[in-house]
């Protein structure tokens, strides 16, 4: 007679080689970068037409939400012109890492596991047991592209991995949830010939996994000012890093 357990449910893992990875991270981001200049157009008409409902504006940033494909979250985006920083120089901290330690204190584990090629990276993001509901026990596995437009605008495009996908990098922690960043980052774009000033445009969208009140997920927003805002202070702090050709 058998008495041994049944073993425990596991995601299925892919095995995939860095290249096939690396083709399917860049046909991925391509649709997150598009998505993410479409609701960084300084030059659409805000009249509701594209889904977006401005919630807020405060301090001078603008804040918005849309509902998602499923219906069942909500993207959010947040609008700054920043002054006294050039898109350059927020770039040097607009970044998956350096936004999650503005999601949660109890960010555990930040770290690149994969680089797929200069500006193409595989990035874990791991919050501990003291986070917040919305992150607590989770992780994500994301992938990271950047980009410099033909006009000059800086794209930063985040979103994870397909499960199977990350689970054959890195398996799941037993104690972890596994969270989803759909389509996510910043767009920083130069305005007229202003050299000292940037907007920054911030889109986010987050599905925790597991059960969370839609409460806690959709309230998001407010996190937003408080990213931008601590991130423009950073880069604010690195002035040597503006304009390295000129040095």
């Amino acid at each position: 007679m058998n008495n041994s357990s049944p073993a425990p449910y596991t995601t299925r893992s892919w095995s995939v080689s860095d290249d096939s990875l690396r083709r399917y991270v860049f046909f991925a981001s391509e649709s997150c970068i598009q998505e993410l200049l479409s609701a960084s157009d300084s030059n659409r008409e805000w009249n509701g037409n594209d889904g977006w409902k401005v919630l807020a504006f405060e301090d001078g940033v603008e804040i918005s939400k849309r509902r998602s494909g499923s219906g069942s979250f909500h993207a959010f985006r947040s609008r700054w012109l920043l002054k006294s920083v050039s898109p350059e120089q927020f770039m040097t901290v607009a970044n998956a890492i350096d936004a999650a330690k503005q999601w949660d204190s109890d960010l555990v584990e930040a770290r690149y596991i994969k680089d797929l090629d200069e500006n193409l990276s595989i990035i874990r993001l791991r919050f501990g047991e003291n986070a917040k509901p919305l992150f607590r026990n989770r992780e994500f596995i994301v992938y990271e592209r950047r980009e410099t437009m033909d006009d000059g605008t800086l794209v930063v495009a985040i979103a994870s991995l397909p499960k199977e996908m990350a689970a054959g990098l890195h398996p799941k922690q037993n104690n972890s949830i596994r969270g989803l960043l759909l389509q996510s980052g910043w767009v920083v774009e130069k305005p007229d010939d202003n050299d000292d000033s940037c907007m920054v445009t911030y889109v986010v969208q987050l599905d925790p996994a597991g059960w969370l009140p839609k409460f806690f997920v959709n309230r998001f927003n407010t996190k937003l000012v408080m990213i931008i805002e601590n991130l423009w202070k950073q880069a604010q702090a690195h002035p040597s890093l503006i304009n390295h050709e000129t040095g």
